[in-house]
């Protein structure tokens, strides 16, 4: 059960341990731009931003913030910042555009600069294998619904280990594979934009396998690193006391967190919600369930707001008085203390990382500074909430601020802003944001 804790007004960084790992996250194709440079393939991504009406302010991914060419001076931020650790992803059509076969030396190259630049400031690598931007070419031979998909990604997977492995403190497989499987094959707001949730349960299947898969190449091979997975996880409530939406918010919760925690680690899917998919759960092994279970070094969670469940009309978050982002979430920093608290009582997780948390605020560029108070009071509170689920004795080991800068938000395109670097799109200047300022004061601490 979440306990209740008195709240520590003065947090500062000297509350946390001394190796407790501080960082801040991108991802890949929101940033790197560069989409048609250096043997670059397409990605799902780059198909789904031609398609009408996909993306809020019909943008692309081609420039972003163009960090493929300005990375050094995005590592020097990061060095001014104060952070000792950088999450970031590696574009799969970038070192391998096919998905299959030969591997592009240049995009290797890229990531090899990346790397060094880093190592040479202090900071670690923490890399992601797949932050949903897979290569086109495997997309048209049935994307994450082809089974052979495993295979190639697993392939993949050991190519980096063994490239870069000596060189990085974690691998994470997969960021957020719920949203690669219903946002992006049942709902259809995200690439690749189909609509079936029988294709989304066989993809999240699949994405579960590889990883299950991965792990185990990787760790046969002899590669020494941290291994692990990366979920986005919210508690979700029912909107009433009713009988209705406590059991909507139950299944709701299964098919948003159990169905990925249950099998990782306990190599199983919730029955509940096996029994809910009926003839949409997808067909699956003894032997893949026991892939799937492989031990991992870590589970990062990706937080940024808690959700509710209704039976009937859809919940109103304005209705709990609390603040609510540019996104439309609302900001409620308690839910990452129960949240982790609940994966450590519950599934026993050794090992947690917040590996995302952030918001959007619309920013203003006055007399050259942005005032983000809010963002800066979003980042202190939730920094607070994860040394309250510390404080009762979960593991929790580093946190990632998202994003170090503003980017191409996806289906959003350029209107949403979760940086601490505000970025000016058609000159790409970067500005360090008041919560930069404050996340480089308090890491200083």
């Amino acid at each position: 059960m979440l306990m209740q804790t008195k709240p520590n007004l003065t947090l500062s960084r000297e509350d946390f341990p001394t190796d407790f790992t501080w960082g801040v996250a991108t991802s890949s194709f929101q940033i790197e731009g560069a989409t048609h440079t250096d043997g670059r393939g397409a990605s799902v991504w780059d198909t789904f931003c031609e398609q009408p009406g996909a993306i809020a302010d019909g943008s692309n991914g081609s420039i972003a913030c163009d960090h493929y060419h300005r990375y050094e001076e995005d590592l020097d931020l990061m060095a001014r910042l104060g952070v000792n650790a950088y999450r970031f992803s590696m574009s799969w059509p970038r070192v391998q555009p096919d998905g299959r076969g030969a591997w592009n030396e240049a995009g290797f190259a890229f990531y090899e600069r990346l790397i060094q630049g880093l190592l040479q400031r202090g900071i670690q690598v923490h890399i992601t294998l797949n932050h949903w931007d897979m290569p086109q070419a495997l997309q048209e031979a049935g994307g994450w619904a082809n089974r052979e998909t495993c295979g190639y990604f697993v392939a993949y997977a050991l190519e980096v280990a063994r490239r870069f492995g000596r060189y990085t403190q974690s691998l994470c497989t997969h960021n957020e594979p719920w949203v690669i499987a219903v946002l992006g094959h049942e709902l259809g707001v995200f690439a690749p934009g189909l609509k079936s949730r029988k294709t989304a349960m066989l993809v999240s299947h699949h994405l579960l396998l590889s990883h299950g898969m991965a792990v185990k190449a990787i760790r046969e091979a002899g590669i020494k690193l941290e291994l692990g997975i990366v979920l986005n996880l919210s508690p979700i409530y029912p909107a009433s006391d009713s009988e209705a939406d406590m059991q909507k918010a139950k299944i709701d919760d299964g098919l948003n967190a159990r169905w990925y925690l249950d099998p990782l680690c306990y190599g199983r899917y919730p029955e509940d919600v096996l029994s809910h998919l009926g003839d949409d759960a997808p067909t699956f092994s003894p032997e893949d369930m026991a892939t799937i279970a492989q031990p991992m070094d870590f589970v990062g969670v990706n937080y940024y707001t808690r959700n509710f469940s209704s039976s009937g009309n859809p919940w109103d978050v304005n209705s709990t008085g609390n603040e609510v982002t540019d996104m439309g979430w609302e900001v409620y920093p308690e839910g990452l203390t129960e949240l982790l608290c609940r994966l450590h009582q519950e599934y026993g997780i050794q090992c947690l990382r917040v590996t995302e948390n952030g918001a959007a605020f619309k920013d203003e560029m006055v007399d050259g500074q942005i005032d983000d108070e809010r963002r800066e009071s979003y980042l202190r509170e939730h920094i607070r909430a994860t040394h309250d689920a510390m404080a009762q004795g979960v593991p929790v080991d580093a946190y990632f601020a998202w994003s170090l800068m503003d980017n191409f938000e996806w289906a959003s395109g350029y209107e949403k802003r979760f940086g601490l670097i505000h970025v000016d799109y058609p000159s790409l200047k970067r500005t360090p944001k008041r919560s930069a300022k404050w996340y480089q004061q308090f890491l200083k601490a």
